[in-house]
């Protein structure tokens, strides 16, 4: 099978897995606090044993030792990382409703451990405790934040949480050093990889914002200009691998014609 089938083929499936992460983009549009994925691609190209030698080698000779390098491309997937910048804040009014402006994530723990979030549109149980849309616990510096029944709640720039002119709580915000140690697990949660060295440090610089929710980062037009070029560059490879096919063939049946 000639080159140019397995290139086509590995660019066709590059492609509908970008395909893939630009419809996931689109459905999240609407998701609070939701940052996009983005991919990249970069051509590994196969070399030959002459291609290593680059530089010409000194010698009596008047013509050239080595042949020009001649590669091969092979188009792969090169990166596969969420965008973590900075979504616009939408104002709700909500008492509850908090939204982060800088680098921080918010703490919550689950059924299957603590993972950190943008999403801050929180709500409070009839025990008081403040609790996530999917009702698992906010944390707080000491522990999962309790607020009193009918409590006047205010949340000030740090994350400190107040029933009238009493601090009832502290908002953990922390955040990582590298952010691409971590990974999405669903539900907009967040969690580093495992085995990654990601220690977690106070989110300092990163402000509060009462009455506010984070939109999502993923702006329509450019992904749906990234569909179409992603949906074109696919049709292309298409292309090539129905006329390697139709090649091969032909050269078959003229081997076959030959021989008889």
């Amino acid at each position: 099978m000639q080159d140019s089938m397995y290139s086509a083929l590995f660019g066709a499936l590059s492609n509908e897995h970008r395909l893939n992460s630009i419809t996931n983009n689109l459905a999240n549009v609407n998701t609070t606090g939701y940052k996009k994925d983005e991919l990249a691609f970069k051509d590994t190209f196969i070399m030959f044993a002459h291609d290593q030698i680059m530089e010409p080698v000194a010698t009596v000779r008047s013509k050239k030792l080595f042949p020009e390098p001649i590669h091969i491309a092979k188009p792969r997937l090169a990166v596969s990382k969420t965008d973590f910048s900075q979504g616009s804040l939408k104002v709700t009014g909500g008492p509850l409703d908090v939204a982060l402006h800088g680098e921080g994530f918010f703490k919550v723990q689950t059924p299957d451990g603590e993972y950190v979030t943008r999403n801050g549109h929180f709500r409070q149980t009839a025990d008081g405790t403040l609790v996530t849309e999917q009702g698992w616990p906010v944390l707080g510096t000491g522990g999962p934040i309790t607020l009193p029944a009918n409590a006047k709640v205010t949340i000030d720039d740090a994350g400190q949480v107040f029933n009238g002119n009493e601090v009832v709580g502290q908002l953990q915000v922390v955040t990582y050093e590298n952010l691409d140690v971590l990974e999405k697990r669903g539900r907009n949660l967040f969690q580093p990889r495992p085995g990654a060295n990601a220690a977690e440090i106070p989110a300092e610089g990163t402000t509060v914002a009462q009455g506010f929710l984070e939109t999502s980062n993923v702006e329509v037009v450019t992904e749906m200009v990234n569909m179409i070029e992603a949906q074109r560059q696919f049709e292309a490879y298409t292309k090539v691998m129905q006329s390697t096919d139709t090649l091969d063939k032909d050269a078959i049946q003229r081997v076959a014609k030959a021989k008889a």
